[in-house]
């Protein structure tokens, strides 16, 4: 019987093997990457929608505040619901402190 034994590796073949295995992992990390960089943008562009719309509503609700708060709409509720009306001069009266 002849015994068959494999041939070595030339001495560059393991060394391209490494390379190539590291080029490879290279690869999947870049792909990685900008998929995972992708997925960071979208969530990104949703949460600046979310700020817009936000700041939207704060916008009307400051605008809504000023025009309850407005001097002459009170000034017309208090007339109108509570019966009042600026006192005439001869009906003022000063208090002493």
């Amino acid at each position: 019987m002849s015994a068959v034994f494999a041939k070595p590796l030339p001495s560059g073949s393991l060394l391209m093997l490494l390379l190539f295995l590291v080029v490879l992992v290279s690869a999947i990390g870049v792909s990685y990457s900008a998929h995972w960089n992708r997925l960071l943008l979208n969530q990104l562009y949703a949460e600046l929608s979310v700020r817009d719309k936000a700041q939207a509503e704060w916008g009307r609700l400051i605008l809504e505040q000023s025009t309850w708060t407005a001097h002459n709409r009170i000034e017309a509720l208090a007339t109108e619901r509570l019966g009042m009306r600026i006192p005439d001069a001869a009906e003022v009266r000063m208090v002493a402190p």
